[in-house]
């Protein structure tokens, strides 16, 4: 195997163990019936890490920018196991276990989330969405891993919950910590994008194209983290049984991970256009699981869809931001982006939950995702159409600027054989060697230089409308 395949191998590993933040409900009954925590404790905590996660990645970004990946997400690896020892030792208290989990767990899956996008980029600058979407998609899939393992250890091997979080501090850490060596960079500076104007972080609050992908990012989580937290009782209150409700959520659990794959391949062939397509197919399947109800194929269907559209949104925004600033830039502007999931991690499922118990139902607060997608979406694809036509215009600039690849016009040669060299149409021939003859017998007369006066009779020709054929069109000037 290659370095940059166990780089990538690396990434999609470090990646599957972060992302089995996804399976804490695992934790949740176990918490709250031996340990006594309220359902609410218990969510505060798994709302603290996500908070830590999204603020940590900030920092960390920078650090990625200055040290490289591998010690960054070393010391997240590091912060990872620390914290879930810290937990397994906190003997059910709360303070305890939300200095564990939320904060020390948060904070190193904070320092690690964006460091093997930023090694995969590196090594395979040609298909960065792929190489995103791959990485990403074992954060999605993780999630899968540690429920069927916490599944197991707690049913069936009756291993404390405590335990298992000890369990998962000592071998999560270690594999995170062994997978953080393995990201190197290739030698040789990153290449930089030719269209990144903006020289530091602090400069994007005026950059239009940073303003959309937050748009963008905000937009589309809001909305999926909104159904994926509701989507068990929108299934119910939709007639359907409880075993197509939990295949629900596992097909849109499926639709994250496999869609974070096919939106990156796709956002190396479509490029600007992958983010407002991604809310648009999203917005189209947020209504479908409206209409779809009694149907349960329908509803499953829509339910992939939906995931397919929400795991979009942490592929295609990296993908752009690499190609737009260039992959140096990857680690300081796109946790500046995430923070939108934060924000709508916050907002999106408690939003529709508070919607519910004002209205009994989901359709105002599905509603409320189908108009912030749509606008989100115009948004995007207006800025993509400014995008184009100014990217035109400095293509043009750069040419007008650029030295001229042409080879250096020669010296304007004697007699009529120089004028036929330098290429003059054809239909001139005749007129040209009459005009020549008569300028040599005149130059005889008056003792001028008959070359001389045969290179004027060939600048006259140039300038004759009627003789000549029509050249082709100069460009347009640049001003």
């Amino acid at each position: 195997m290659t370095k940059k395949y166990r780089v990538l191998a690396a990434s999609v590993l470090l990646h599957a163990c972060l992302g089995g933040v996804y399976a804490w409900s695992t934790f949740v009954p176990e918490l709250h019936d031996t340990w006594g925590l309220s359902m609410t404790r218990t969510q505060v905590l798994f709302g603290g890490l996500i908070a830590t996660l999204t603020l940590v990645m900030v920092p960390a970004g920078r650090l990625v920018s200055r040290l490289g990946p591998r010690p960054v997400a070393a010391l997240g690896g590091l912060l990872f196991a620390a914290g879930y020892l810290l937990a397994a030792a906190s003997g059910g208290r709360f303070g305890l276990l939300f200095a564990g989990i939320s904060l020390l767990a948060g904070a190193g899956t904070g320092c690690c989330y964006v460091c093997p996008l930023v090694a995969g980029v590196a090594w395979f600058p040609e298909r960065k969405g792929l190489i995103t979407g791959l990485a990403v998609a074992g954060f999605g899939g993780g999630a899968v891993v540690l429920t069927l393992l916490g599944e197991w250890l707690l049913r069936v091997r009756e291993v404390d919950v405590l335990r298992v979080f000890g369990i998962i501090g000592w071998l999560y850490g270690g594999v995170i910590i062994a997978a953080a060596l393995l990201l190197t960079l290739p030698d040789g500076p990153p290449p930089v994008s030719p269209r990144a104007a903006i020289p530091r972080p602090g400069g994007l609050g005026r950059d239009r194209f940073f303003h959309g992908l937050f748009l963008g990012m905000f937009a589309g989580t809001f909305a999926g983290l909104l159904v994926i937290g509701n989507l068990k009782p929108l299934a119910l209150l939709a007639g359907l049984s409880e075993a197509v409700a939990v295949e629900a959520i596992a097909a849109f659990s499926f639709g994250n991970a496999a869609g974070r794959v096919v939106w990156g391949w796709l956002a190396d062939r479509l490029g600007g256009r992958t983010p407002w397509l991604s809310l648009a197919i999203l917005a189209a399947a947020t209504l479908a699981l409206l209409a779809a109800r009694p149907h349960a194929v329908a509803f499953l269907a829509a339910a992939t869809v939906a995931g397919a559209g929400f795991g979009a949104c942490f592929v295609v925004y990296a993908t752009l931001i690499a190609g737009h600033y260039g992959a140096a830039r990857l680690a300081e502007i796109y946790p500046l982006v995430f923070l939108a999931y934060g924000l709508s991690g916050a907002l999106g499922p408690a939003t529709g939950g508070l919607l519910f118990e004002l209205t009994g139902g989901y359709g105002l607060a599905l509603g409320l995702c189908v108009l912030l997608l749509a606008a989100a979406a115009l948004a995007l694809r207006r800025l993509q159409s400014v995008a184009d036509s100014s990217g035109a215009s400095r293509r043009h600039v750069a040419s007008c600027r650029a030295p001229s690849s042409a080879p250096p016009r020669a010296p304007p040669a004697a007699g009529l054989a120089g004028s036929a060299r330098r290429g003059l149409p054809h239909v001139t021939l005749p007129w040209l060697t009459l005009s020549a003859a008569r300028c040599a017998a005149a130059a005889r007369m008056a003792g001028a230089a008959p070359a001389r006066m045969a290179a004027d009779a060939v600048a006259h020709s140039r300038r004759d409308p009627v003789t000549l054929t029509p050249t082709r069109r100069s460009p347009r000037p640049c001003r």
